[in-house]
């Protein structure tokens, strides 16, 4: 559980940075990459206790993922 709010803590700072200080956005592919690790670590926990299987989450992330892919995929190279 700790390590679930440690990636959405390191996915806010990422995703707050360059508001903050005008800098560039990170890779499309990070934050993507770090949503599915996100995903895998709660598809282990829920392999161990029942209560933790949530498929219309998981599918809800799925489709973020998808769309963060497919609209790092269609950027033009900076």
């Amino acid at each position: 559980m700790a390590a679930s709010f440690l990636l959405l803590a390191v996915l806010a700072g990422l995703l707050l940075w360059p508001l903050i200080t005008g800098g560039p956005a990170p890779s499309p592919y990070l934050i993507a990459g770090l949503l599915l690790l996100r995903l895998g670590l709660q598809f282990l926990r829920s392999r161990r206790d029942e209560r933790l299987r949530r498929p219309a989450g998981w599918a809800l992330d799925l489709l973020l993922i998808a769309l963060i892919f497919y609209s790092a995929s269609t950027q033009p190279p900076a």
